[in-house]
C-alpha cells in the first residue's frame, strides 16, 4: 500500500482519526510504537473500547485502505496523534510530538502536510516548524504546517470526528488553507480558521472552562454535604432557571483532556490563571474527598457492627461506559482506599475491561451481594438501576441514585 495519510499514535483518537479517513477510500497507514496495537490493527480488531470503531477498523483493513506498522513510510499528510504528558510539576512534556515530528522530518517533500492533533502548549507548532527547518532548510516555505485540536467525546468518537465543528490554525495562510482543505473531506462540521497559537489556545481554554464549570459543581456538593442538602435536587431546581446551567458534580475529574489541559496555560502563565489553576486544586481535593468519606464510613460501621467492612468499589474509568482509565480520579480513589485497608476486603468492578494489571476486578453483581458498604465511583450503564438492599449501606459519588 502507498498511503496519502501517515497518523503517528494509534490510541484513542489516533486510530479512530485513521479509520475515519480510510473509510473514505483514503489509504492510511497507522504508526505506533507498540508492536501489540499493530498486529491487532492489522488482524481487524482494536485495543480500546469505543463504539462502531471495531467494525469500521474491519471494513477498512479488509479493503486494504487502513494498515499498521511501527515505522512511518513517505506519505502526502501527517497527522502527529500521539500523547503530552506530564513532567515535573504539571509541566507539559511534548517529547513525543518531538520524537513523532523527528521520525517523518527524513520522509517530508514539497508539498507535504504536517498537521498535529496532540494537546499541546502555546507555541508548540511553531518550535516544531523550526525543528523541521534546522534539519532540513531547503523544506522551508515548501510545506505545509497546521495545528488542528480534537474535541470528541470518548464513546461517541466516530460521530463527533465527523460532525464536530474544528479549528485549525497554520503557521501561514497557505497551511491554514491547506490543512482545511484536507479536512473537508472527511468532517461534516465547519472548519474554522485561524493561526496556529490560537488555535493550541482554543484547545486548552475548551478543557479549562469544563474543568472550572465542573469545579463549581463539585464545590457545591462539598458544600451540600455538609450542610445536609441532596446536591442533585438541588442541581435540578436551581438550573430551572433560565440562565443557570449547573453541571453534575462527580468523584473528580480525569481522562486526558479536561484533567491535563488547564495545566499547560497554568504553568505557562502561572499569575494570571489564578481560576484556572484554583479550579484544578478543587476538583483533584474532590477525589481526596471521596477517599476519605469511605474511610469514615468504614470505620463507622466497624464501630456499630464490631467488625470490618466489606466494601464494594464500582467503576474504574474516568466517565461512564468507556474502558480509559487516564487521569481517573475512580482509580486514584480505589488507590487510596487500598492504601487505607486494615485487612478489610474489598471488591474493585470495572465492567468495560477484563483485565488490570494491579486491581483483581470482580462481575458488579458478586461484588454487590457480597458487600456492606457500596460505593459508586462512575455512572456505568449497568450500574443505573441496580436494586441495593436498604440494608447494605450506599454512597453515590456519581449521581446514580438521583
Amino acid at each position: 500500500m502507498n498511503p496519502k495519510v501517515v497518523t503517528i499514535g494509534l490510541g484513542y483518537i489516533g486510530l479512530p482519526t485513521s479509520a475515519l479517513i480510510a473509510s473514505h477510500a483514503t489509504n492510511v497507514l497507522g504508526v505506533d510504537i507498540n508492536q501489540q496495537v499493530v498486529n491487532t490493527i492489522n488482524e481487524g480488531k482494536i485495543h480500546i473500547v469505543e463504539p462502531d470503531l471495531e467494525n469500521i477498523v474491519s471494513k477498512a483493513v479488509l479493503k486494504g485502505n487502513l494498515k499498521a506498522s511501527t515505522k512511518a513510510v513517505p506519505a502526502e499528510v501527517y497527522l502527529i496523534v500521539v500523547p503530552t504528558p506530564f513532567k515535573g510539576n504539571h509541566e507539559p512534556d511534548i517529547s513525543f510530538v518531538e520524537a513523532a515530528t523527528k521520525g517523518i522530518i527524513p520522509l517530508l517533500k514539497k508539498g507535504d502536510l504536517y498537521i498535529i492533533e496532540s494537546t499541546s502548549p502555546i507555541g508548540t507548532t511553531e518550535k516544531m516548524q523550526k525543528l523541521i527547518y534546522e534539519s532540513r532548510p531547503e523544506l522551508e516555505g515548501a510545506i505545509h504546517i497546521a495545528y488542528c485540536p480534537e474535541r470528541v467525546l470518548p464513546g461517541n468518537v466516530m460521530h463527533e470526528l465527523v460532525e464536530n465543528d474544528r479549528v485549525i490554525g497554520g503557521v501561514d495562510e497557505a497551511s491554514t488553507q491547506k490543512a482545511i482543505s484536507f479536512y473537508s473531506k472527511y468532517v461534516k462540521g465547519e472548519l474554522h480558521a485561524t493561526n496556529a497559537r490560537t488555535a493550541e489556545m482554543c484547545k486548552l481554554v475548551e478543557n479549562s472552562s469544563r474543568d472550572s464549570q465542573i469545579a463549581f459543581a463539585n464545590e457545591l456538593s462539598l458544600i451540600c454535604d455538609k450542610a445536609d442538602i441532596n446536591v442533585w435536587e438541588l442541581i435540578i431546581l436551581a438550573n430551572k432557571h433560565p440562565r443557570v446551567n449547573i453541571l453534575q458534580p462527580g468523584c473528580g475529574v480525569g481522562g486526558h483532556c479536561i484533567a491535563v489541559d488547564p495545566y499547560f496555560i497554568v504553568s505557562d502563565y502561572p499569575a494570571e490563571s489564578k481560576m484556572i489553576g484554583t479550579a484544578r486544586e478543587v476538583n483533584n481535593y474532590k477525589s481526596f474527598w471521596c477517599a476519605e468519606k469511605i474511610q469514615n464510613e468504614k470505620l463507622q460501621f466497624e464501630l456499630k457492627y464490631g467488625r470490618k467492612p466489606i466494601t464494594a468499589l464500582l467503576g474504574l474509568a474516568f466517565k461512564p461506559n468507556i474502558d480509559d482509565l487516564r487521569e481517573s480520579p475512580a482509580k486514584y480513589i480505589a488507590q487510596k482506599v487500598l492504601q487505607n485497608s486494615n485487612n478489610e476486603e474489598h471488591y474493585i468492578v470495572e465492567p468495560n475491561i477484563e483485565y488490570h494489571s494491579v486491581y483483581k476486578l470482580t462481575d458488579y453483581n458478586e461484588a454487590i451481594s457480597k458487600s456492606d458498604i457500596i460505593v459508586f465511583l462512575v455512572a456505568h450503564k449497568e450500574f443505573l438501576n441496580l436494586d441495593i438492599s436498604d440494608e447494605k449501606i450506599s454512597l453515590d459519588f456519581c449521581g446514580v441514585k438521583k
